[in-house]
């Protein structure tokens, strides 16, 4: 059974709806901690609805925290309990993606996805193995997981942009070119990196002027 995922939302500066971000949260964070993303970014886009989805799950950790899938490293889960949590987020967020693009009259290559840490795992295990390619992903501190099965899965080859803190110590960095290993493996031609030189598990200035410049691009706004 497909959950519904609650969104917050901040509707375009122009009133015009031409194009979507949709931010995908860290584990025990909700939507708005991304959101507010949106203030910078919006003076460059202002065309754009920007969507921060609240993960499905609450976390053994917190009451208040929410998460995609558990993590046994961090929450004591199982491999078995990780597996079947992120097999059923991804229904979840499959269809969310197919909700959004059908309310807001939006085409796949109209949609980015912003993930930070767990959001950009679950946004890079989704996102590939949908029917239609959307604009891009953007993959902030995260990890590609499963690289072995993509190698069959995939079936939407999006342009991918991931990003990484060089001194990031809940995801080490060294995961930024495994994901790029993985993906390059699996077909994916239009991959890109950036390392944010002195840069935690979070987004830095540099990191987001970067994304702002690939989504501008992949939404056709160059």
């Amino acid at each position: 059974m497909t959950r519904i995922l609650k969104s917050d939302t901040r509707m375009p500066d122009s009133g015009n709806i031409l194009s979507a971000v949709i931010f995908l949260h860290g584990y025990g964070a909700n939507g708005a901690d991304l959101l507010g993303l949106a203030d910078t970014l919006a003076e460059h886009m202002p065309d754009t609805l920007f969507l921060a989805p609240d993960a499905p799950e609450v976390t053994s950790m917190s009451a208040t925290g929410l998460q995609w899938f558990p993590i046994p490293w961090i929450d004591g889960s199982s491999e078995e309990d990780a597996l079947i949590g992120l097999r059923s987020a991804s229904h979840d967020l499959d269809s969310y993606l197919d909700e959004v693009m059908i309310d807001y009259d939006l085409l796949p290559e109209q949609v980015v996805i912003f993930g930070f840490s767990q959001g950009t795992m679950i946004a890079l295990h989704v996102v590939p193995r949908r029917e239609d390619p959307i604009a891009g992903v953007v993959a902030f501190s995260g990890r590609l997981l499963e690289p072995e099965a993509l190698v069959d899965d995939a079936t939407a080859f999006v342009p991918i942009l991931l990003v990484h803190g060089d001194e990031d110590d809940v995801v080490p960095v060294d995961a930024l070119p495994k994901a790029v290993e993985g993906l390059q493996a699996a077909g994916f031609k239009d991959v890109y990196a950036h390392i944010m030189k002195g840069g935690a598990h979070g987004i830095a200035p540099d990191g987001l002027q970067v994304a702002l410049a690939f989504m501008r691009q992949q939404l056709g706004m160059e």
